[in-house]
């Protein structure tokens, strides 16, 4: 695993595989290492990139304001490349959309797995299953504490609170997470643990959220919208929401699958990006 420096930050990323470029963008409970199967076969093809965003993995932060979809943009620039297919995971695919809206010139493809919207708006029967698993998982006191920085971190709560991820957006509200490879889950478990670690220590950041909601009629590059339909019922909504909006979108649902299908369902993603790019 390498290290580039991108506008004073230094971001974990890989690289390898030559031909049309396509950077691959994870989920928020995740880092880099979600794509390993994508990585490895896109390779043969194409120029791939994936990296761990500002705040996660081997990324660095510190206090100030950004944007996820700028350092996206800033780290082509740093390897020399004009364009690039963007393939994004949950919040990553939401990276990917504002990047589309604010450089549409560079972005050839857009793929959105279970994907994110920068400034959506939740519906409320999600908002609420949010509330009571967030509820039952760690004592509100407590998650305050942490948001404020204020002592040590029970690492128990680190756990909890991947595993509520994990039952609630990985495997789905309706299944059990026995039904997850157990490499798939080790690996979720390690990455999500790591995220809530990390979030609830390191310095407080705030994010540019751009109005991309607003404006997903303006996206014309060709999209591929994928979504498991045991993912949050939320998201299985927002993701034809996003293939009805983008002008030019195709929407695949790959049944009896949660939130991350790169993972649980790698040869099949395999095969749409493959097919799509």
């Amino acid at each position: 695993m390498a290290m580039i420096e991108v506008g004073g930050t230094a971001f974990g990323y890989d690289e390898a595989g030559e031909g049309p470029a396509v950077v691959l963008l994870h989920a928020a409970i995740g880092d880099r290492r979600m794509w390993d199967a994508q990585f490895a076969s896109l390779a043969s093809t194409h120029r791939v990139i994936r990296y761990d965003r500002r705040g996660f993995g081997e990324t660095s932060d510190g206090p100030g304001e950004y944007a996820h979809y700028e350092d996206l943009l800033a780290l082509l620039d740093a390897r020399g490349i004009e364009q690039a297919a963007l393939v994004g995971a949950s919040m990553g695919g939401a990276c990917a959309l504002d990047a589309a809206l604010a450089a549409p010139e560079r972005v050839t493809r857009v793929v959105l797995l279970g994907s994110g919207l920068t400034g959506h708006t939740w519906p409320e029967h999600m908002q609420r299953d949010i509330a009571r698993v967030t509820a039952e998982t760690v004592p509100a006191e407590r998650l305050a504490r942490y948001a404020a920085r204020e002592g040590d971190v029970d690492e128990a709560d680190v756990r909890a609170m991947a595993e509520a991820n994990i039952r609630y957006l990985v495997a789905g509200p309706e299944r059990a997470v026995s039904v997850l490879p157990a490499g798939m889950l080790a690996l979720v478990r390690e990455m999500c643990e790591q995220v809530y670690r990390h979030d609830w220590t390191a310095p407080q950041w705030t994010e540019r959220i751009p109005d991309t909601r607003h404006r997903l009629g303006e996206i014309t590059t060709p999209a591929l919208v994928v979504i498991g339909t045991a993912d949050a019922r939320g998201l299985v909504e927002l993701s034809h929401h996003l293939a009805k909006s983008l002008p030019d979108a195709e929407l695949v649902e790959l049944p009896d699958t949660g939130h991350l299908p790169a993972m649980e369902r790698p040869d099949e993603v395999g095969s749409l990006l493959r097919r799509f790019l």
